[in-house]
C-alpha cells in the first residue's frame, strides 16, 4: 500500500512557504526580544558599574575605580563616557606605565570628536602629567574654545586657570603672564574671581598687574582685607613704599593678627624714614639719613665679616675679598661726612651713597637677606638701580 501525505497536511509549496517564513518570524521576534533584554540588563549592570567608579575615583580608590569602569565597558563597549572615565581614573592614578593607555583611549575619542572640550581637558591634564608645556597648551587651549555640554564660561575660565597654573609651575613665566592677561580681559565682576587672578599675578611676579587685580577686588568688596593686605604687598614689591604703607597700614587695622602684613608696613615706614633722596626733606634731614646709614652700612660690614670669618685688614696670609676692599672704600670715604654740609658738594651725597649701597648688596650676597635698617637700605639701593635704567 502506497504511502500518503495526511490529508490535514498542505500539500501546496506556496502554503509551506508561508508557514515557514511566519515560523521563522516568530522565531527572529523570539530571538531579538531575547537579544534585548540581555542588551538592556547589561546595559543596567554597566550603569551600576560605572556608578561604582565614579564613587571609587571620587574616594581616590583609584585601581577599584579602574576595575569597575574596565567592567562597565565589557557591558556597554561603545560608550564614550565609560571611556572618558575609565581613562581619567587611568591618569589620576599617578602610575606613569598607565599614562600611555589613559591617552590611548582619549586620543581614540578626540578622533571621534574634536571639539569635545571634557576629552580635549583630560588630553591636557595627561600631558601636564608628562610635564609637555607645547601638547598641554594645545590641548587646554582646544577645551578652552571647544563644546562644553554647561556652563561653558565658566569652564572654560577653569581650563585657562589649570593652564596658568601648570606654566607657573613648569617657570613658563611669560606665557602664563600671555594667558593671565587674557583670563584678567573675560573676568565676571565678582571679588574672588579678580581674588584668584590677583594671586596668580603675584605668583608670576607681575606686581603692576597683582595691584590692579587686587583694587579691582576692593572696588567691589572694600572690606576686605586680604585684598589690602594683597594691595600693600604688590606696592612693596613695586617699590611703591608710599602706596604700600597706605594698604598695609589699612591692612594690619582691619586684621590686627595680620603679622606678614605688620612686617611688611614696619620695612615700609623704615624706607620712608630712611631714604636720603626723597624730595620733600630738608638738607639736614638729608644730611642726618646719610649720615645714620654710613655708620649703618659699616656696622653691617663687620657683623657679616665676622659671621663668614673674613678678615677685612688684608695680610699676606689673608688676601683681599670683596668686604675688605669695601672696608677700604668705607674708610676712604669716612672723612667725607664732614663736608656734607658744604653747598658745593653737590656729587657728595651720591658718592656716599654708593658705598652704602655697595656694602648693603655684597652683605647681603655674603651673608643672606638683612633685617631693619639693612633691609631698608639694601631697597632703596634696589629702586635707586631701577630708577636710573
Amino acid at each position: 500500500m502506497p504511502w500518503t501525505f495526511p490529508k490535514l497536511v498542505p500539500r501546496s509549496a506556496p502554503v509551506i512557504l508561508i508557514v515557514l517564513t511566519l515560523a521563522a518570524a516568530v522565531a527572529f521576534a523570539a530571538v531579538s526580544h531575547l537579544v534585548a533584554r540581555f542588551t538592556l540588563n547589561q546595559q543596567a549592570r554597566g550603569r551600576t558599574l560605572y556608578a561604582q567608579g565614579l564613587a571609587d575615583a571620587g574616594a581616590s580608590r583609584y585601581d577599584d575605580a579602574i576595575a569597575a569602569f574596565r567592567a562597565a565597558l565589557t557591558c556597554d563597549p561603545t560608550n564614550s563616557q565609560y571611556q572618558l572615565s575609565l581613562a581619567r581614573a587611568l591618569r589620576d592614578s599617578n602610575d606613569p606605565r598607565r599614562l600611555d593607555e589613559a591617552e590611548s583611549y582619549l586620543i581614540a575619542l578626540w578622533q571621534r570628536t574634536p571639539q569635545d572640550a571634557a576629552v580635549n581637558l583630560a588630553l591636557a591634564r595627561v600631558a601636564a602629567h608628562r610635564g609637555s608645556i607645547e601638547d598641554a597648551t594645545r590641548y587646554y587651549h582646544n577645551a578652552m574654545y571647544g563644546v562644553w555640554n554647561a556652563d561653558p564660561d565658566a569652564n572654560r575660565n577653569k581650563a585657562r586657570l589649570e593652564l596658568i597654573q601648570f606654566l607657573l609651575k613648569r617657570n613658563a613665566s611669560a606665557q602664563a603672564e600671555s594667558e593671565l592677561m587674557a583670563l584678567a580681559v573675560a573676568l565676571p565682576p565678582d571679588p574672588a574671581s579678580h581674588f584668584r587672578a590677583a594671586q596668580l599675578f603675584e605668583q608670576a611676579q607681575d606686581y603692576p598687574s597683582t595691584f590692579a587685580q587686587y583694587q579691582e577686588v576692593l572696588r567691589l568688596d572694600s572690606a576686605n582685607s586680604a585684598a589690602l593686605a594683597g594691595a600693600g604687598r604688590a606696592a612693596y614689591h613695586s617699590g611703591d613704599y608710599r602706596t604700600a604703607q597706605r594698604y598695609l597700614q589699612s591692612a594690619v587695622n582691619a586684621n590686627p593678627e595680620d603679622a606678614d602684613s605688620r612686617q611688611l608696613l614696619e620695612s615700609a615706614d623704615l624706607v620712608l624714614r630712611s631714604n636720603p633722596f626723597h624730595t620733600h626733606i630738608s638738607d639736614a634731614e638729608r644730611n642726618r639719613r646719610i649720615t645714620s646709614a654710613f655708620e649703618q652700612a659699616e656696622k653691617r660690614l663687620t657683623e657679616c665679616a665676622q659671621q663668614k670669618g673674613i678678615s677685612l685688614s688684608p695680610t699676606a696670609t689673608s688676601p683681599a675679598s670683596p668686604l675688605s676692599s669695601l672696608q677700604s672704600r668705607w674708610t676712604a670715604a669716612h672723612p667725607d661726612l664732614a663736608r656734607l654740609h658744604s653747598p658745593a658738594e653737590t656729587d657728595l651725597p651720591d658718592l656716599l651713597m654708593d658705598v652704602v649701597f655697595q656694602i648693603e648688596q655684597q652683605t647681603a650676597a655674603t651673608c643672606g637677606p638683612p633685617q631693619g635698617l639693612d633691609l631698608a637700605l639694601l631697597l632703596i639701593s634696589k629702586k635707586r638701580e631701577a630708577a636710573g635704567q
